[in-house]
């Protein structure tokens, strides 16, 4: 019955039983009218059936209530916390107070005065409230075996393998691993899905979804859980990439209207985008300010070859020969550029690429017959550029598929599922090999891989060549996505991704050097202001107070690998298992100068 290191002193079993009671309180809430009018976004008048705000708060209600049911003991809930289960238990029952509150503050706003709350607002407000109260009298760690109440999260995962059957989940065979991979990738489609399908006018759930979301994957992360299905999906990665490439394919069969299936697609563009800028910044560490340059080569080198009514060069050319066009055409850039300012570091290479960016935005505008020659027409750009037709397939038309309706959004998401899928395979195959592990020598010490006979200067031109090749092969589905290219898409900074900004900010938000860590970054710097759009004025300032969040909480990112874990977290206890030779900086440098 110990109450150290607690916020409120209550008793460990009543602080424990108190934050499940109102955890149930606040489901039972959900289940009664919050409102009295449907002037308020979700239709929160009614009796018996969840709607809107409601279920974001059922949602971290059940989670909570689960996690501390976890705190127990009870068999088949113990794989779901090796990392400890108080952490999580607070933040849920924080985020459903965060989520529940919200929706109170934003019903009384809206509708003029706390007068339009029903007694089911009331009972989840107060519900969470006790919840969260009483998750602060939790101690602040289990007692865990052999000593180990200090440990970190994943410390206490590995030894909870470790540990005597008796106090920990038993193993589980292979096909129990997979199930659970399956199962996690399901999961997230059903979120992505659920916050992408969110009305955009209805901005106050879109809100509700992202405190809930972030109190949960912060819950989980701490519970370790996240860190156990990483290690199964690293044990299974051929199992992995199958099942996120399924539910990726799954994700436009979900969508009933073309609306949210072009901002799947437009999300996958910047995704694949930024992972080709995670060879140059995450695997090589060439810092560059203009990459969103090479994805203009790509669109503006298809939207000439496409046939386009305003095309100066009035050619044709079917769509891989376009792809490989804007491919190569990107590649001479590439090379180009790279090759005489890459012997520069840091600031100074940031600076030349910043400036390489604008060059090529500043040209392509005065290509328009007056300022120089009629190639692009100007700040005009490249208009009506037509719809794909591959294998008999309109692009541009629906298609129905059984008793699916796939609309031309839908089509060109497919399309760039198949573009995405070469990048990672590409990225993955790269990352894995020699030149790989130079790469990381180079990032790490490009004096020391030098010295153990490494080509640096050929090795980040290659970084360089490949990732704005990456970028070119984006940029050749975008023109035809968008029906048009100008200049003022491939910009350095501004309010619609994507742009180098927010590419490079993609990269460091969702973790340098991953494979999954730009796919994350970029869903959410395109979809919170495609959703958040009376945020647009400030949408640049929210952005910036985001990063120095991240920086001071999460330096490493979002998705990170364990050798940043190491870098930014140094004085942490942390039990790290022995890294991959690819990922190991000495091995990488004696093998890549072998």
């Amino acid at each position: 019955m110990t109450t150290q290191n607690t916020l409120i002193p209550l008793p460990a079993p009543v602080a424990r039983l108190a934050t499940a009671a109102g955890a149930a309180i606040a489901l039972a809430g959900t289940f009664l009218p919050w409102t009295w009018t449907t002037d308020f976004p979700g239709d929160l008048t009614v009796t018996g059936y969840p709607g809107g705000l409601q279920i974001l708060t059922l949602t971290g209600a059940v989670l909570t209530l689960v996690f501390a049911l976890c705190g127990y003991g009870i068999r088949g809930l113990r794989w779901l916390t090796p990392g400890g289960t108080n952490s999580p238990v607070r933040l849920l029952a924080l985020g459903t107070l965060g989520t529940t509150g919200y929706a109170m503050g934003a019903i009384s706003y809206e509708l003029g005065g706390a007068v339009n709350l029903e007694p089911g607002a009331w009972v989840s407000g107060i519900g969470a409230l006790v919840a969260t109260l009483a998750a602060l009298g939790l101690p602040s760690d289990e007692p865990l075996p052999h000593g180990e109440a200090g440990a970190s999260a994943w410390q206490r995962f590995r030894n909870s393998l470790a540990a005597p059957s008796a106090t920990r989940a038993k193993t589980l065979p292979a096909w129990g691993e997979i199930l659970i991979i399956a199962a996690s990738f399901g999961a997230a489609l059903y979120v992505f899905t659920y916050g992408i399908d969110i009305p955009t006018e209805d901005s106050e759930q879109f809100i509700g979804f992202l405190i809930t979301a972030a109190f949960a994957f912060t819950a989980l992360t701490r519970a370790g859980l996240i860190s156990r299905i990483t290690a199964l999906t690293t044990k299974h990665r051929n199992v992995t990439l199958a099942a996120a490439l399924v539910a990726a394919f799954c994700f436009p069969f979900t969508q009933d209207t073309a609306e949210y299936a072009l901002i799947g697609a437009n999300i996958l563009i910047f995704a694949t985008v930024a992972l080709g800028l995670n060879v140059v910044v995450g695997l090589a560490g060439l810092l560059d300010l203009g990459y969103v340059a090479f994805l203009g080569v790509g669109a503006y080198t298809a939207a000439l070859v496409s046939g386009a009514p305003l095309s100066a060069i009035g050619v044709h050319f079917p769509f891989w020969a376009a792809v490989l066009t804007g491919a190569a055409v990107s590649l001479i850039f590439g090379v180009l550029i790279g090759a005489p300012t890459l012997r520069l570091r840091g600031d100074y290479l940031a600076i030349v690429t910043l400036g390489f960016g604008e060059i090529f935005r500043v040209t392509v505008n005065n290509l328009n017959g007056n300022s120089g020659p009629d190639l692009t027409n100007g700040s005009q750009g490249i208009p009506s550029i037509p719809d794909l037709n591959l294998f008999g397939i309109d692009f541009g038309l629906s298609h129905d598929i059984g008793p699916f309706t796939l609309s031309r959004p839908a089509n060109y998401y497919l399309l760039m599922l198949v573009v995405t899928a070469v990048v990672v395979l590409v990225f993955r195959r790269s990352g894995d090999s020699r030149i790989g592990r130079a790469w990381v020598a180079i990032r790490e010490d490009e004096t020391a891989a030098t010295a153990m006979g490494i080509n640096a200067f050929r090795l980040k031109l290659l970084a360089f060549a490949l990732g704005a090749t990456l970028a070119g092969l984006a940029g050749t589905v975008q023109a035809h996505v968008n029906y048009t290219v100008t200049p003022e898409q491939y910009q350095f900074a501004g309010s619609v991704p994507p742009n180098s900004a927010f590419l490079l900010a993609a990269v460091i938000l969702g973790g340098m050097g991953t494979l999954s860590g730009p796919f994350v970054g970029a869903a959410l710097l395109y979809l919170i202001p495609a959703k958040l759009q009376f945020m647009q004025d400030y949408q640049l300032f929210l952005f910036g107070i985001a990063l120095i969040l991240l920086m001071r909480f999460r330096p490493e990112g979002l998705v990170a690998d364990r050798r940043k874990q190491l870098e930014f977290h140094e004085n942490d206890p942390i039990d790290v298992p022995e890294p991959r030779q690819s990922e190991d900086t000495g091995a990488g440098i004696a093998k890549a100068g072998a």
